[in-house]
């Protein structure tokens, strides 16, 4: 099957973020490790994704289906070369004030007390299985041929990306299990996959800034929304993931809880917000 040679709306919003990361390696030329690289491999991207787009051949239904995924993940590690040149500071001391302030501990200490070997496994199990349950959802609704919907839930979710990501610029933050790190009592302990799993998030993410606002809560609500059109049991299931993935964030020490509340807020703004702009941007009615 061959689609339309119409940009869709999740090209549209793809396109203006290559823009906008354009914008800002221009603006820091001499600043940016590699820039001359970076915009060539945008310039790489956009040119495919035209292509694509614009002289349908066959690989396009698979391409402009699933291409979100790759170009989102190149987005995210390109923000991990971007932030410290530009930014020059990060917001995890403010970060850690406005949780002490308004909890009278840090959460991420406070909760050693109840930290036990199972918990801490089962947590991060939790945790790393992150993306598997965001593009669960992708895979069911293409494999029930709805690709309408799949559509949109392409769109709502690069958007969900996106949008943290401009987030991680604006508010640079490493999280406690950095900042925070002499007061823990105890290490975190699991069992048999944790150490294995911690490692591999450490190897794609400690150099990152990527806390404020939490992808993990914002994706995963998500995510946990869009299941309840394919079926109730499923609905309630990624709830219960939801709520221990947003326990697991700070129980790990990933996040500060303002992070979370940023990620829930941002969230709700985007299952509001995202309807409409799908929309307008020539996507149909969800």
């Amino acid at each position: 099957m061959t689609p339309s040679s119409r940009l869709w709306a999740v090209d549209k919003l793809l396109l203006a973020y290559c823009a906008f990361t354009s914008a800002l390696i221009l603006g820091w030329w001499r600043e940016v490790p590699g820039a001359a690289g970076l915009m060539a491999v945008h310039a790489v991207a956009v040119s495919l994704l035209l292509f694509e787009a614009k002289l349908p051949n066959p690989t396009s239904w698979a391409f402009r289906h699933w291409y979100p995924l790759p170009y989102v993940a190149a987005c995210y590690r390109e923000m991990a070369i971007l932030i410290p040149p530009i930014r020059a500071r990060d917001f995890d001391t403010l970060m850690s004030r406005i949780d002490y302030r308004f909890w009278g501990v840090h959460p991420s200490v406070w909760l050693e007390r109840i930290q036990t070997t199972a918990l801490t496994e089962y947590l991060q199990i939790v945790y790393t299985a992150f993306i598997p349950a965001v593009l669960l959802v992708a895979y069911l609704l293409w494999r029930g041929r709805r690709y309408h919907e799949f559509q949109y839930y392409a769109f709502l979710i690069a958007g969900g990306f996106l949008a943290s990501y401009i987030g991680y610029l604006l508010v640079p933050v490493r999280g406690p299990r950095f900042l925070l790190a002499d007061l823990q009592h105890i290490p975190l302990r699991g069992g048999w996959f944790f150490h294995s799993m911690r490692s591999g998030l450490d190897s794609l993410e400690s150099a990152h800034y990527d806390c404020f606002p939490s992808g993990h809560t914002e994706l995963t609500i998500l995510a946990w929304w869009s299941t309840r059109k394919i079926s109730n049991r499923l609905f309630w299931a990624y709830f219960a993931y939801t709520l221990s993935i947003i326990f697991a964030t700070v129980y790990l020490r990933y996040h500060y809880s303002v992070d979370l509340l940023a990620g829930a807020v941002l969230a709700v703004v985007l299952l509001a917000g995202a309807p409409s702009l799908f929309r307008r941007l020539g996507g149909g009615s969800v």
